[in-house]
């Protein structure tokens, strides 16, 4: 059989996938459509040409196509064929463009065919990650396959494009999960049900350790809060510290409260002003509603995690307030 070798990449698009491929035999160039480009770059077409596995045309308007043999879709992992029946890129497309109303992205990956390779190497509870993530059509194979069967599997997807994540991927996942209502090209109205799920946006920041593994100088309170957090609780920090004078108290989990004296969170701004814990510090720290500690005492007076530099309290006077104390940066996961 034979396949198509063009593409959907215009030249500004994907300016590799548009050049000559040249005949070796006859000397005759095929220039790339305008708008569509070819579907692979110039190395991979030439591996081809010596492999004997490129169509070359017999009619002066023919376009070289590939040649497909059945051996080339036997897959060596056992289980599976490479053989996969699903949508082309050109349908993904339209379905984006209609979901969000415009086009946003030139080259979405059909999500069938995410989701046929997602159930072939994947169990219910799997969490599958998408490192080059675009427009989040591995997301929607995710929702759809756990639709589908009653699965747990989870995702993670990553875009390094802060405009490509905030307006299309994480826009596209709303819709996918809430349903949503398009127009079609003879402007029909047609709704979708939504998938069921959700997701939490995240935004990465400069990285907590330098190379000598103390805190990176980028690092401001607010974000070594949510880090910590995070990596005590599993949750993210109700509320992110903000302004000029944050609270040393990030926040209350299961009855536990954590603080974390940093960067002069205190108000003393010299390097070490505040961040290792006393006997003045402690009593200054804000209270809480936690589970008191002995019966008759003040609520505020439950379990706590300090983060600081240094303590200056003993093990018994710890253990006698029901703090934890754990060391900055040593005692710091790093996830």
């Amino acid at each position: 059989m034979s396949d198509n070798l063009t593409g959907l990449a215009n030249a500004l698009e994907r300016p590799n996938l548009h050049y000559d491929i040249v005949n070796p035999d006859t000397g005759r160039r095929y220039p790339p459509h305008p708008s569509r480009g070819w579907i692979y770059g110039r190395e991979k077409i030439q591996e081809l040409i010596v492999a004997g596995k490129i169509l070359w045309p017999k009619a002066a308007s023919g376009r070289p196509r590939l040649k497909r043999f059945i051996t080339d879709m036997k897959s060596a992992t056992t289980g599976f064929s490479t053989l996969l029946d699903a949508p082309a890129n050109v349908v993904a497309t339209k379905e984006l463009n209609l979901m969000l109303g415009k086009k946003v992205f030139a080259f979405p990956k059909p999500p069938g065919l995410i989701d046929m390779l997602i159930r072939q190497v994947t169990d219910k509870d799997s969490l599958i990650l998408d490192s080059f993530c675009g427009s989040g059509t591995t997301a929607q194979a995710v929702l759809q396959a756990n639709k589908d069967d009653g699965g747990k599997r989870r995702f993670i997807l990553v875009e390094l494009d802060k405009n490509i994540c905030q307006t299309i991927t994480a826009e596209r996942l709303r819709r996918v999960i809430g349903g949503y209502a398009y127009t079609t090209e003879d402007s029909r109205n047609g709704d979708i049900e939504g998938l069921g799920g959700g997701f939490r946006f995240s935004v990465l920041s400069n990285p907590i350790f330098d190379e000598n593994g103390q805190i990176n100088g980028e690092v401001r309170f607010a974000d070594l809060a949510a880090h910590v957090f995070f990596t005590e609780t599993g949750e993210p920090i109700p509320k992110r510290p903000g302004g000029k004078n944050p609270s040393p108290l990030i926040g209350v989990c299961n009855g536990t409260a954590y603080y974390l004296l940093f960067n002069g969170v205190l108000g003393d701004k010299r390097p070490d002003g505040g961040n290792v814990l006393t006997s003045r510090i402690l009593a200054e720290l804000p209270g809480f509603a936690g589970k008191p500690l002995r019966p008759g005492e003040p609520a505020h007076d439950g379990p706590k995690v300090i983060y600081g530099e240094g303590s200056r309290l003993g093990a018994a006077r710890l253990k006698r307030e029901g703090v934890t104390f754990k060391q900055v940066p040593y005692e710091i996961r790093v996830s």
